[in-house]
Order: C-alpha cells, then sequence, then structure tokens
C-alpha cells in the first residue's frame, strides 16, 4: 500500500483543516504531534504541555473560523502546535531563539495570537473583554478561552468566570484538566453523555422543562429546578460551574477527536449563557519518554527523539536556584520557625529540595501569588519565619499583598526572588526587571543583591537573623561563578557594602550579578590607563551612605551597574547624592540599567551585551561619564 499523503504539508492555515473528515484529523493531529517533539528536540523549550493538547487544538480551528472567532490560549506555553497550524511551521525551529519565534503567545507574531500570555489565569478575563467588545459592536464572531486546570488554582480565573454572565452570553471556555487525582473517565460512554448534554435536544428538552415549570405554582417551580441542578450535577460534575453562571459540558476525553468535534460543534451553537467544556488530556501525550518522565518533559534543553534524552551539559558552578535550597536547609535544621512557601513552583524555586527534607514546613499554594504573601504574612505575624520563593515576574502579581499585608505592618516576611535579571528563553514576560524598585519603594523593606553563590548563602543568613521587618533577596537564573561556599555564611551588617578593587578615577557600584563584569571592566579601563575602583553594593535598600558618599568624593566619575529596570538601585543613589549635596561638585555620573523597552528573547549574555551591562558596556558607561572617547583613554593616565 502506498503510504499516506502527509496532510500536515497541505495545511497553511487552520481553514485548511474545515473540510477535513474525522479520520483525516486523527492522521493531520498525529503529524502534528510528531512535527511538535522534533521541532522542541532541536529548539528546547516547552513540550509535555502542548502535546497535551494536539487533539484539542486540531479539533478547535477545524470547529471555529479563526482568526475571525478569537481563540485564546493560558499561559502559552501549550500553544506549540497552535503555532504550527497557523501559518508558523516554517518557522517553528527558531522557537525561542534570538530573532525567532515567541515560546509563548505575542500579538505582534501573528493574527492566530490575538493576546499575548506567558503568565497564568487571564485568558477568561481577556477573552470575556473580547466577548463585551463583540457584543458592544454587534458582531457574531465567537469567542473561546483555554485554560489549564493549574490556572484555576489562581482567584483570577474565577473571579472572570463570576463576571460573565454578567457580561456576555457568548463565550467558551475550555477547561483542559490534565492533572487529574483520579482516573479520567475515557471510552464511549462518556463522550456519549458529553456529547448529550451540549447537543440540541437535550437543550430544547430542558427548555421544555423550564416552560412547562413556569406554569407550575412558585415553590414547586423551584423544587423542580433544583432537582435538574442536582441530576445534572450526578452525571456531569458540573454545578460549581453552574453556580458560576455557565453551562457546564464535561468531563470528555481531550485525545478522541470524535468526541471533541462534536462537542465543541454543539458548544460553538450555544448562545444564552457562557459555557465550560472540561476536557481531560494526559500531558506529554504520544511520546513516550515524556510520558513517562515526573514532569511530562514540562521544559526541556534540546533532546535525542529516539530516546528522549536531554543535551545536559555538565554544569561549572552549582545554580544559584539550588544555593538557595541547600543554604535555606542549613538553617532549617538550626531554627524550627523556618517555613518555605511557594506558588507552583517548587522545583523552580528548588522548595521541592526543601520538601523532601521538611515536608511539613513546605508549602505550594498553587498558582495563588496574592495568597502566597499574605499566607506568608500571617506565619510571620504568629512568630515562624517564613520565606516566600517566587519568580521576579511572579511576585509582581502580589504587589499589593506586599505593600498592604506586608510591609505596612512591618512582618519580617523574607521574599526569596529567583530569576531576577534577564532570563534569555523565556524573554520579556518572565524577566526580573522590576522588583529591585517596586520593593525598594517601601519604607522598612531589606533589599539584598548578592554578587555570586558565596554572597548568596550570606543574604540568607541575613535574611534569616532579620526579625523586625521584611527582607528580600534576589538572584539570577543559571548557574553562579565557582565560588566556596562556607558552612554555614556568616550574616551581612545590614546597610554595608564592600570595596572589592581600589583606585582612583571611575568608581564602579554594582547591585547583584554583574560585579563579576565590573571587575572585567576595570581591567579594560586598566589597559586604556584608568585606574576604576569597584564596590560591590550589596543592599539596594537600606544604602551605605557612607560608602556612596566616599565613592563620590575620592573619584571623578561613578558608574552604577544593575540587572534591573530604571527607577531602582541607580535612582536610589541618585536620590541620595543629590539630598546629600554630593552632585553640586560637579560628579560625573552615569546608571547603567536594563533598557526602556521589553527586550526579546535571545541568550542571556546576548541580551545583557545589548543592554550595555557587560563589561564592554560599563566601559563605554565610564568613557562617556568621563567625556573622553576609546582612542583618548588609552593616552590619558590616572
Amino acid at each position: 500500500m502506498p503510504p499516506e499523503t502527509p496532510l500536515l504539508d497541505t495545511v497553511s492555515s487552520p481553514a485548511d483543516t474545515r473540510s477535513l473528515t474525522i479520520p483525516q484529523l486523527r492522521q493531520l493531529a498525529d503529524e502534528l504531534r510528531a512535527e511538535t517533539i522534533d521541532a522542541v528536540s532541536q529548539t528546547g523549550g516547552h513540550l509535555g504541555a502542548g502535546l497535551g493538547v494536539v487533539e484539542l487544538t486540531v479539533a478547535l480551528h477545524h470547529v471555529y473560523e479563526t482568526p475571525k472567532d478569537i481563540l485564546i490560549w493560558d499561559v502559552g506555553h501549550q500553544a506549540y502546535p497552535h503555532k504550527i497550524l497557523t501559518g508558523r511551521r516554517d518557522r517553528i525551529r527558531t522557537l525561542r531563539q534570538g530573532g525567532g519565534l515567541s515560546g509563548f503567545t505575542k500579538r505582534s507574531e501573528s493574527e492566530y495570537d490575538p493576546f499575548g500570555a506567558a503568565h497564568a489565569a487571564t485568558s477568561i478575563s481577556a477573552a470575556l473583554g473580547f466577548a463585551a467588545a463583540r457584543d458592544q459592536e454587534g458582531r457574531d464572531n465567537k469567542v473561546v478561552a483555554v485554560i489549564g486546570d493549574g490556572s484555576m488554582s489562581a482567584g483570577m480565573a474565577y473571579e472572570a468566570m463570576n463576571n460573565a454572565c454578567e457580561t456576555t452570553k457568548q463565550l467558551t471556555v475550555i477547561l483542559n484538566d490534565n492533572d487529574m487525582s483520579i482516573a479520567p473517565p475515557v471510552g464511549g460512554m462518556s463522550a456519549y453523555m458529553a456529547r448529550l448534554v451540549s447537543g440540541g435536544g437535550y437543550q430544547s428538552l430542558r427548555n421544555l422543562g423550564k416552560t412547562v415549570t413556569k406554569v407550575f405554582p412558585r415553590p414547586m417551580r423551584e423544587a423542580a429546578r433544583k432537582a435538574e441542578e442536582y441530576a445534572r450535577g450526578m452525571v456531569t460534575g458540573g454545578t460549581l460551574f453552574e453556580e458560576l453562571g455557565f453551562y457546564y459540558v464535561g468531563p470528555i476525553d481531550g485525545h478522541d477527536m470524535d468526541a471533541l468535534v462534536h462537542v465543541l460543534q454543539n458548544a460553538r451553537r450555544i448562545d444564552d449563557k457562557p459555557v465550560l467544556v472540561h476536557v481531560v488530556t494526559q500531558k506529554g501525550k504520544g511520546y513516550a519518554p515524556a510520558e513517562n518522565a515526573a514532569d511530562k518533559y514540562h521544559g526541556v534543553v534540546k533532546f535525542d527523539v529516539v530516546t528522549g534524552k536531554q543535551a545536559k551539559g555538565q554544569a561549572a558552578a552549582p545554580q544559584y536556584t539550588k544555593v538557595f535550597a541547600h543554604e535555606l536547609i542549613k538553617h532549617a535544621e538550626r531554627d524550627p520557625r523556618i517555613v518555605a512557601i511557594t506558588a507552583a513552583m517548587p522545583s523552580g524555586t528548588g522548595l521541592d529540595l526543601f520538601g523532601e527534607k521538611f515536608p511539613d514546613r513546605t508549602f505550594d499554594v498553587g498558582i495563588a501569588e496574592q495568597h502566597a504573601v499574605t499566607f506568608a504574612a500571617g506565619l510571620a505575624a504568629d512568630g515562624m519565619k517564613p520565606f516566600c520563593a517566587l519568580y521576579s515576574t511572579f511576585l509582581q502579581r502580589g504587589y499589593d499583598q506586599v505593600v498592604h499585608d506586608v510591609a505596612i505592618q512591618g512582618l519580617p516576611v523574607r521574599f526569596a526572588i529567583d530569576r531576577a535579571g534577564l532570563v534569555g528563553a523565556d524573554g520579556a514576560t518572565h524577566a526580573g526587571s522590576f522588583d529591585v524598585g517596586y520593593l525598594g519603594q517601601l519604607p522598612g523593606m531589606v533589599v539584598m543583591g548578592p554578587a555570586d553563590e558565596a554572597e548568596l548563602a550570606a543574604a540568607i543568613s541575613t535574611a534569616v537573623a532579620i526579625d523586625d521587618r521584611p527582607s528580600a533577596f534576589r538572584y539570577p537564573r543559571g548557574e553562579g561563578v565557582g565560588v566556596e561556599i562556607p558552612d554555614l555564611a556568616k550574616p551581612w551588617e545590614i546597610g554595608k557594602g564592600r570595596i572589592v578593587r581600589e583606585g582612583s578615577a571611575v568608581a564602579i557600584l554594582s547591585f547583584g550579578t554583574r560585579l563579576g563584569e565590573a571587575l572585567k571592566a576595570a581591567d579594560l579601563l586598566a589597559a586604556r590607563g584608568l585606574s576604576a575602583t569597584v564596590a560591590d553594593a550589596r543592599f539596594a535598600k537600606p544604602l551605605d551612605l557612607d560608602l556612596v558618599l566616599r565613592l563620590a568624593r575620592e573619584h571623578e566619575a561613578l558608574i552604577t551597574v544593575e540587572e534591573g529596570a530604571m527607577g531602582g538601585f541607580g535612582a536610589f543613589v541618585l536620590h541620595t547624592l543629590a539630598e546629600h549635596g554630593a552632585l553640586d561638585r560637579g560628579l560625573k555620573i552615569r546608571t547603567l540599567t536594563l533598557p526602556d523597552i521589553f527586550q526579546d528573547h535571545d541568550k542571556p549574555e546576548v541580551m545583557y551585551a545589548q543592554a550595555g551591562l557587560d563589561a564592554e558596556g560599563i566601559v563605554q558607561g565610564a568613557l562617556s561619564a568621563l567625556g573622553v572617547d576609546n582612542a583618548a583613554a588609552k593616552g590619558r593616565r590616572a
């Protein structure tokens, strides 16, 4: 028999899927899964979630008239198959590479990405906005949000669902449930039930029942309504969503193409209230190494497709995340009041290691950063020593709680801020750019930026010792520099930095892990005849006033360096210098920060060079402050 014609080669846009039969859609899904696996094997990225929604992706684009119909993917890391089907197959192997496709949905990338997403639980709110705009303008297009069960732990999802029935009558939410604690219902009967309750016959029967019961006396009418709701809840489990005003359909097998297509067709026709379709999928579906892995290949580096073996190189130094975990364990062994909180990122923050050692003192609150912060505040208020470990970009979601529930009350919550600075392939949505500024504004807050893994250990010791106010320490993604870490680091004196290298013409004041680049810059300046002092601030708040004023007094120029946006450490230094009249004496100053743009994804070293925060960029900042160019600098002597 001749081989099957590759259907994926014939699909240049979702419109090409709409004439396909169910068997052809199954074939397309198989080819799409293979293409996704092959592409990610070459680029790395998020794999398991995308493999779980291959059939759902094909069915959605087959049933809905995208891009006229709006399709919004929550988080976005499950959208790789969607990108392949929507005209980006020829670029899919540029995924997460410099100048290539984003690892998340992105409005500027395609008309099929109507809303950018990389943080969880935004899809329903955004979809509701699209639905309200459509209703205002009298259009008839459909709006669909696809949200994972993990994202449903975030309060924002329920806020949107609570508002949905008051805002529109036509909205479909697909609940992609890939982590049920019980076996998902599969087979003909469950698919039949889902199709039945979503179909016109069942709806007509319900509407007939409603019409008939209207003639009943009010007590009987209410009893009939409750009986019908109870019966439906027993069959479908949808009472919660019904209470929120949604028509519930499911659960259905998310890998059964026939069931998916028919249920989505039925859901598309429902226009008297919002619909929630509960789809059960398997993360990593169709690729044995992913199915058998504990994390279902949620995030991978390049790998061999046949074996699934990932191409992980030998680390030269420990990762900052693991240094944090191991150091926190050391302190927790000595202090039973230390507890740890994370928001659905135990492995990402290293708290899986802490949890193995102290399961009763580790709390994963789900994707609920607001709750995580206030929960930590409650622990602190009752005498515990909570460490709230969050990525910088995710801590932004709990900022009001940091202000209101922690800072105003002066509670000693310790914020361990992972992924500070630029994060490479995850791009702008995950960059830790703003935490120094938004935390440093808060009265009483201690903000630390360790320069290497040994300094991180000292910052953790310092946070443990701070019992009278909130504190935070930030550290980047990736490996340290290979310095030795003491058995138990001594805490720093609050608000005191250090001189690392003495010079005379230029002072480079570094906050965080750019210190290594600052030292390289000092060498480059020395080669140009310019002597440079390099200082490590350690604290953005409180600033080391004596150190800052000394550097300003004893040098012609002062350069601040930080892995953060404008309005952070450099701004605090400028404010301090102005307040003490140091700028009146003609000091030349430059504040080197991340640029005032959202940088696209690339290798971290490339991004830092683009930002002017590598050694050469620091040199250029110093020469600019002094008003000299490279040629002039070569003949200059300090």
